[in-house]
């Protein structure tokens, strides 16, 4: 009996594979669960932009002229963005991801990532020069993101072009102060496989940060609102209110929320016809954050405010550290402020709301030497009245709060990264890693390694 001949079918490659894909989706619209957040990209790829998915093309990558050229008028904003990349760069760096800023075309500006793997990113394009618009790299996160306006993450074979099917890309659109998209925070590795929410995350929370800077930038001069509901359930938003309490400034999110735009923001919109809230907030505590409790109007709805005065106030001018303070984010912090925090001081302490802004700025600034004078002239008081004074109302010294606070930050960083002890003192203000070592031992009883293994 003749023996059936045996036909070895060879697998095929993932390029291959991942065209099959393509097809699939394009001719049948069979959809897995993980590409349905890009099917509206891969959509426009294949009939509007018609990328060639199979193009094993090189990355777009402008020239130093051309970059110079984009990147000219948007200087201040990188100027704005930079801390919130460092943060997040300090997040996602173990995992082998570089950060990118983005202007509105989809070219990265600005970046953050290992100069000794530079090579491999300018191989892939993720790196300052690269061009991610969908029109010329296919689906992506920066391109997506800026067609689609939203925080997108998309993970290797999402990629519609074969060629970045090993990629990760976390992008987060930043809106300007009028609600129009300006940049594009991107997060994207070679390697990543777990932890590419975690990504997405961290690039979302900077992203918004960046935001929030450049709003609090334009309007420094107007009382800002960071407001959300109080139950909860929805991301915080910003307004500028001018001296008669009228609206003349809203982010994207307040726009759409309460129905604002530029001819009544221009106008100016009275804050009543939205809110009721006590209008004495506003007469008092020129220097200092408010938080205060608003009411929607017809609704009913209870919202958290807390409001920056403007940045002259009532002296005129302010040092560099307390304009610094008057642009850094709030809104991550707006849950955890009582709403009574601000409205008594204690006899002799700092006022809250000015002890609310030191404590700030040393949490900030937890790597830099901070010298007494520079939070006594924060406080605008001599140095012995503000060593007794900060004691009395946070409770402690301020050079123990500061080494309280730096621990606490070392902790953090030993349980969260994988960083050497080394670069956790630089980042956290210790002298070097003995210095380190020994105060984590004095609080804790165990040296900082073993306090790594054991928080595992």
């Amino acid at each position: 009996m003749a023996t059936a001949a045996r036909v070895r079918v060879a697998p095929k490659n993932p390029g291959a594979r991942h065209l099959d894909q393509i097809e699939s989706v394009m001719e049948r619209g069979d959809l897995s669960a993980d590409l349905l957040e890009v099917s509206g990209s891969w959509q426009r790829c294949a009939s509007e932009l018609l990328v060639k998915p199979d193009s094993q093309a090189a990355p777009n990558i402008v020239s130093d002229s051309e970059l110079r050229i984009v990147r000219e008028p948007l200087g201040k904003a990188i100027a704005y963005a930079r801390e919130e990349i460092d943060r997040l760069y300090a997040i996602v760096r173990q995992e082998g991801y570089v950060v990118l800023l983005c202007n509105a075309d989809g070219i990265a500006i600005y970046h953050r990532g290992d100069e000794a793997q530079a090579d491999q990113f300018k191989y892939w394009g993720i790196w300052v020069g690269g061009v991610w618009s969908e029109k010329i790299e296919g689906t992506n996160g920066i391109g997506t993101c800026i067609t689609e306006q939203r925080p997108i993450l998309v993970h290797r074979d999402q990629h519609f072009r074969t060629r970045h099917t090993g990629l990760t890309c976390a992008g987060a659109p930043i809106f300007d102060p009028g609600g129009r998209l300006v940049l594009v925070l991107d997060a994207s590795s070679m390697t990543a496989d777990k932890s590419h929410t975690l990504a997405l995350a961290a690039t979302k929370v900077a992203a918004r940060g960046v935001e929030e800077r450049l709003f609090r930038e334009c309007f420094r001069n107007m009382w800002t609102i960071a407001a959300a509901l109080l139950d909860d359930s929805d991301e915080a938003l910003l307004l500028a209110v001018d001296s008669d309490l009228r609206m003349v400034g809203a982010d994207r999110l307040a726009r759409s929320t309460f129905a604002l735009d530029d001819e009544r923001l221009n106008r100016g919109v009275p804050l009543q016809t939205i809110f009721d809230y006590d209008r004495s907030v506003f007469r008092n505590h020129r220097e200092e954050d408010i938080s205060a409790r608003f009411t929607r109007v017809n609704t009913g709805e209870g919202w958290l405010g807390l409001i920056t005065p403007p940045l002259s106030g009532s002296k005129g001018w302010r040092s560099p550290a307390e304009a610094e303070i008057h642009f850094r984010p709030r809104i991550s912090m707006l849950r955890d402020i009582p709403v009574a925090e601000l409205v008594a001081s204690n006899r002799g302490g700092l006022p809250p709301g000015r002890a609310h802004r030191i404590c700030e700025y040393i949490n900030s600034n937890l790597d830099q030497n901070m010298s007494l004078e520079v939070l006594a002239e924060m406080a605008g008081l001599s140095i012995h009245h503000f060593a007794r004074a900060f004691k009395q109302t946070i409770g402690v010294p301020p050079h123990s709060y500061v080494l309280q606070k730096r621990i606490e930050h070392a902790q953090h960083m030993l349980r969260t990264t994988e960083l050497p002890l080394s670069e956790i003192a630089q980042y956290t203000g210790f002298a070097d890693q003995s210095h380190l070592a020994r105060h984590v031992r004095r609080m804790t009883g165990v040296s900082p390694s073993m306090l790594r293994w054991a928080q595992r």
